[in-house]
């Protein structure tokens, strides 16, 4: 019987994972099944240009996964049972249920609410495909003069609020910040940050946390009221409650704990990549909800998963940061480098060159997704045997 891998989620972390896994395995001894609720591929990284407006090419992975040996199942993962090796799933198809003799966990984030009244009923945010088509429009039907308030400072709320604002300039947009607006920068590079938010019209609230949404406004901390005929909503990440109900460990923020191979602490047949996964980086903090992750850990699994399975040994893969890339419209960006501890470097890229090299880094992203395999090897690795021919899982 050939291996069963199963991958759930075709994000940037499952769909590079199983195009890795079947461009090293042998289709002889595996059989490489990904799980994911859409047909296409979502640029993540690109949502808050398609909300702003901007078209964004379609993917589909069944053209992705093409002539690679994936399968790929059109479902939803309604739940996980690492004791007897099994995913639920629900589609089109109805009910079913999957075996694996391996699982990739990788179905990444949404939108975090944080408990605060109002943002699951009225605000708007980009963290998946159908809530910024949603958000595209309403930002299409408000009129001139409408108002949009980004409530948070991080990348995707300073992303978000730069590129509505370049794309809408008779809207007036205002972003909500709880601490001072990019105060994780270099002095340099916060300098250039509120220069473009100036260029751009954009009002900043500084410790400002938004405890209420309403359809027409938001709610300070101190009772200030912000008029909003938009909030989108960009104050973190969380991930679904599937692991943490499967009994798999979890962290506190139902991450999957895994260690320095990406492997469940208490089930090893269990992988998680992307942001559902608890991982440590190299200056001992957990890795932050971000593409880069995605990137890191996804290449640590699948090298983890290929080496024991083949009976060779787990390399470690870099788990080190370099620096944050924040676009600020189509034509601004900041590259802020960073040291060992994640603490802003005096260095950073600004303006044309650094929005140039974003969107290098987005067209690469988009062509390592477009084509999974790089190209099938002539010669792909078989897996280790037995003395009677029979593949086994190695535990090593």
């Amino acid at each position: 019987m050939k291996h069963r891998i199963v991958v759930l989620g075709a994000g940037y972390a499952g769909a590079f994972a199983a195009g890795n896994l079947a461009r090293r395995l042998s289709p002889a001894d595996t059989e490489i099944t990904v799980v994911n609720a859409v047909p296409d591929f979502v640029e993540r990284m690109r949502l808050h240009q398609l909300a702003s407006g901007q078209d964004l090419a379609v993917r589909k992975l069944a053209d992705v996964f093409a002539g690679t040996g994936v399968r790929l199942r059109l479902a939803r993962v309604t739940g996980v049972d690492p004791e007897r090796r099994t995913v639920a799933v629900t589609g089109e198809d109805g009910d079913g249920e999957l075996v694996y003799d391996t699982l990739l966990y990788a179905l990444g984030s949404s939108v975090a609410h944080h408990g605060v009244p109002g943002v699951a009923e009225h605000a708007f945010d980009v963290t998946g495909l159908s809530s910024a088509l949603r958000l595209r429009e309403r930002l299409a039907g408000l009129g001139a003069g409408g108002t949009v308030l980004v409530v948070g400072e991080g990348l995707t709320g300073i992303e978000t609020a730069t590129e509505i604002a370049e794309s809408r300039r008779d809207l007036s947009v205002a972003l909500a910040a709880r601490g001072e607006l990019g105060a994780w920068l270099s002095p340099k590079a916060r300098r250039h940050l509120r220069r473009a938010f100036a260029r751009l019209g954009i009002t900043v609230h500084e410790r400002t946390g938004i405890e209420a949404v309403e359809p027409a406004r938001a709610i300070a901390a101190d009772g200030t009221s912000i008029p909003a005929d938009v909030t989108v909503w960009a104050a973190g990440f969380a991930v679904h409650p599937i692991a943490a109900a499967s009994g798999l460990e979890v962290a506190e923020t139902g991450q999957i704990v895994v260690d320095r191979t990406m492997r469940s602490v208490s089930h090893p047949d269990v992988y998680a990549a992307g942001d559902c996964a608890y991982a440590i980086g190299e200056n001992g903090r957990p890795l932050p909800m971000s593409c880069a992750s995605a990137g890191f850990t996804n290449m640590q699994a699948t090298a983890a998963i290929i080496a024991r399975l083949t009976g060779g040994e787990v390399p470690a893969t870099g788990l080190k940061y370099y620096g944050n890339h924040i676009s600020l419209g189509r034509r601004d960006a900041i590259f802020q480098m960073v040291d060992r501890d994640v603490r802003s470097m005096s260095w950073y890229l600004g303006g044309r060159a650094a929005a140039r090299l974003k969107a290098g880094v987005l067209k690469g992203a988009g062509w390592g997704i477009a084509h999974p395999t790089f190209g099938m090897p002539k010669r792909r690795r078989r897996l280790a045997t037995a003395p009677d021919g029979v593949a086994v899982r190695v535990a090593a």
